[in-house]
């Protein structure tokens, strides 16, 4: 994977995971886990990008489609 991209309400974070500067691996699972302990959904591998979380214009673009 080399793209992350999680929606956490309106606001989305996108890192790059392929620079060397990425952050390390505890910051990504607290970006990735809700606060009660559990992953985030939906959660899925798109190509080369995990999207973890629901937010409407991200799906969208993630798939290439409209947001309506």
């Amino acid at each position: 994977m080399t793209e992350l991209r999680v929606a956490k309400g309106k606001k989305v974070v996108e890192v790059d995971l392929s620079t060397a500067d990425r952050p390390p691996n505890e910051d990504l699972v607290k970006l990735m886990v809700s606060r009660w302990g559990k992953l985030r959904a939906p959660t899925m591998k798109v190509g080369t990008t995990l999207v973890v979380g629901f937010n409407r214009d991200m799906l969208a673009a993630v798939f290439g489609t409209d947001a309506r």
